[in-house]
């Protein structure tokens, strides 16, 4: 069925949207690039996690099969959108899209989720907007020509490993320095120049071994010199492994770097789920509402805006068999909705838990504040309103999963939407939901042996058989034995030992 959309009509829509979410929204964006794509280039996208000039890897064709049969079987469909946080800020919408549709997109992506990319912290702070998609032109072609030099297989070999570390290949607290992707490339550029210029090929092929093993000309790999050792603990293990692995070549370390890279950029939007689904989820309610109201919106058209809405923000019960947890759209559209409520009609309840901004009236001066200084924890924590609470009906169990039964230990009184509130917040505290494994021990100076070390949370030790995998892929870019050791972090026990794994050949 041909869509009922035009370029002319996408192009009024979008003039439509931008005169409400700048003018009366006071939503502040980078520039626009709206690209219209089909239903097999979206699928592609999801492969490749959303970037449009991501690197080639087996793992994304793998993505890209499987999404294919369950779209083509009908058991399951596709997003509206993707956007990508760049400067101009990409939004990606399906030609096969109705015109409600593509307004919807727009005022989802285009204007929600471009505001929260501009002008959150956590992104201001991690990510380089102006220069990602050059520095992915970068990687795409970097890796290419490594392929082509060092075949595909030693190439796959290597990202295999750095995919696997990959949420530990990032900073939890900015560092001094803090290069960003545009420097990053140029600096790469100038390596991989600098490779080229002294790459020769007939001493390549005749003589043992690989004349530029060496990683740096001031990094022997046979003798690493101490005084250039990262200070120990450090938590960012792809960095460690990029700078002190002896045994790695240059364009390795340069792989290694590019997957940091990435990591990084991703790491704000693991943290900003809940925030950044809600804002683009509220700005596009608030949007369509508002264009129905000028007449700008048919009545038909709202309909379905709603019946596509109500099912992005839809959240199962427990007992039911579609449940997978706390959907980020229900509950980040319901505190958004909420905080909008306490702005303009608040309860007695409301100025009691929310002096600061109850009977503001200024809700969407508070809800930019919110978007720009909080991430998912902090934000629960501040925000989560016993309203909320007893409208998604949470409460609080407590007991171990080999326990016969469970405890509720906190319902809708005083004291139960305190602990609520808390152990929300909890689920999305990075700092608890991804394990804590630093570097700890290098022996530079005897058999090289490395020594990770996970500080164990609420007793939660790592999967054998994934700990002893990723630990393999820590080892093969070590190049040496490493082991790992998992410890109680309140008395300092050793509660479990890994390896060590030795690197293959």
């Amino acid at each position: 069925m041909e869509a009922d959309w035009s370029y002319d009509a996408v192009r009024r829509a979008y003039d439509a949207i931008e005169e409400i979410a700048l003018g009366e929204l006071g939503l502040d964006v980078y520039p626009n690039q709206i690209e219209v794509i089909t239903a097999e280039q979206m699928l592609d996208a999801y492969a490749s996690i959303g970037m449009p000039l991501m690197y080639n890897h087996w793992s994304f064709g793998k993505q890209f099969a499987y999404n294919e049969l369950l779209y083509r079987k009908g058991a399951r469909g596709l997003a509206y959108e993707i956007v990508i946080n760049s400067n101009p800020c990409i939004s990606y919408i399906m030609e096969d899209n109705s015109m409600a549709m593509q307004t919807l997109v727009i005022a989802h992506a285009a204007f929600g989720h471009n505001h929260f990319f501009k002008n959150n912290n956590l992104f201001r702070q991690w990510t380089d907007a102006d220069a990602i998609l050059d520095y992915m032109q970068f990687a795409k072609s970097y890796i290419a020509k490594c392929e082509e030099r060092h075949g595909t297989r030693a190439v796959e070999r290597l990202l295999d490993a750095a995919h696997a570390l990959m949420d530990h290949g990032v900073n939890r607290y900015q560092r001094k320095r803090r290069v960003s992707p545009k420097s990053a490339k140029k600096r790469a550029s100038d390596r991989l120049r600098h490779e080229e210029e002294t790459y020769d090929d007939v001493w390549q092929r005749t003589m043992p071994g690989d004349p530029r093993q060496a990683p740096d000309a001031e990094v022997d790999p046979e003798n690493p010199p101490l005084h250039d050792a990262l200070p120990l603990p450090e938590e960012n293990i792809l960095y460690f492994l990029e700078k002190m692995a002896p045994k790695l070549a240059p364009w390795q370390r340069e792989v290694l770097r590019i997957v940091r890279q990435m990591a990084q950029y991703f790491y704000p939007q693991k943290q900003t789920k809940v925030m950044n689904e809600g804002c683009a989820t509220y700005v596009h309610y608030r949007i369509m509402h508002r264009l129905h109201e000028k007449g700008l919106l048919s009545d038909g058209g709202l309909m379905e805006f709603l019946h596509s809405h109500t099912s992005v923000i839809f959240q199962p019960d427990f007992d039911d068999k579609r449940y997978s947890g706390i959907n980020p759209y229900a509950l980040g559209f319901a505190m958004m909705t909420d905080i909008q409520r306490i702005c303009e009609r608040p309860t007695e309840e409301d100025c009691e838990w929310f002096p600061e901004i109850a009977g503001n009236d200024d809700a969407m001066g508070t809800l930019r504040a919110a978007w720009a200084n909080y991430r998912d924890e902090s934000f629960v924590l501040q925000f989560l309103s016993p309203n909320v609470i007893r409208q998604m009906r949470l409460f609080k169990l407590s007991g171990g999963q080999d326990d016969p039964d469970y405890l509720v230990d906190a319902i809708h009184n005083e004291r139960g939407y305190h602990k609520i509130r808390k152990t929300v917040a909890r689920r999305y505290d990075v700092a608890l939901q991804d394990p804590n494994i630093q570097v700890v021990e290098a022996d530079l100076e005897g058999d090289r042996t490395l020594t990770l070390r996970h500080e164990v949370v609420d007793g939660n030790l790592l999967e054998k058989n994934d700990a002893g995998a990723v630990l393999q892929h820590v080892a093969d870019l070590w190049g040496y034995p490493v082991s790992l050791v998992e410890f109680d972090g309140a008395s300092d026990r050793v509660l479990c030992e890994h390896g060590p794994a030795e690197p293959r050949g």
